[in-house]
């Protein structure tokens, strides 16, 4: 409170003190009732940090070298860690690089409470990587977002492709060795450039609620 900075800022720090006050809270309890062993924690985000109520997004280097921030399709909109506890299973310290999305929780959770999931669900179980087994990787992974502009955006191993708007060009960017997407590498792949516009044509369902047409 003491810090001479504007107060949004201020309340950010706080609640990041109380979240980990709070989650510090949680884990005593569990150990308490003696269910820790058998109870998985979850600890992740949606997206990355935004500019509503004041918020400024670069005070606290929130996204460090990540690209864009809420509602960008840029890793810095949608690029998020997930810690888990899970005693017994999940071997502490250990670190995964495994890309996936939050669509692949529900087949998680189920395939932890073992029972199965509807056929036509996009994710899968993500327990071989939690268990530090080999996992089967998505072919892609597809986002799209309509404020302010119609973007999608594709991440397939290595790469991303991201299109801001339906008449703006796609970009390319090899995110594993250009981590804030500085580089656009469309011009020198346009075998990748023809790949992402087939998913991005192929990917989608079109809703009443959110027709392209209308954004």
């Amino acid at each position: 409170a003491n810090k001479d900075w504007a107060n949004p800022q201020k309340g950010h720090a706080a609640m990041i003190g109380l979240l980990d006050s709070d989650f510090g809270r949680l884990t005593k309890l569990l150990d308490d009732l003696g269910i820790a062993d058998n109870t998985i924690i979850f600890f992740t985000s949606d997206n990355g940090p935004h500019r509503e109520g004041g918020a400024d997004p670069d005070f606290f280097d929130s996204n460090g070298p990540l690209r864009g921030i809420k509602r960008d399709l840029y890793d810095g909109g949608i690029r998020v860690p997930m810690i888990v506890r899970w005693p017994g299973k999940v071997k502490p310290g250990s670190v995964s690089d495994f890309v996936w999305a939050f669509w692949d929780f529900a087949p998680t959770a189920a395939e932890i409470a073992g029972t199965s999931m509807p056929g036509e669900i996009d994710g899968q179980s993500i327990v071989p990587t939690l268990l530090g087994k080999d996992q089967r990787e998505h072919e892609y992974l597809y986002w799209e977002f309509h404020e302010r502009a119609f973007k999608q955006g594709v991440r397939f191993g290595e790469w991303k492709g991201v299109r801001n708007d339906l008449d703006k060009p796609i970009e390319i960017y090899h995110v594993t060795e250009d981590l804030g997407e500085e580089k656009n590498l469309a011009e020198e792949k346009p075998d990748l450039v023809e790949k992402v516009k087939g998913w991005f044509e192929s990917a989608r369902t079109e809703s009443e609620h959110w027709p392209v047409e209308k954004r």
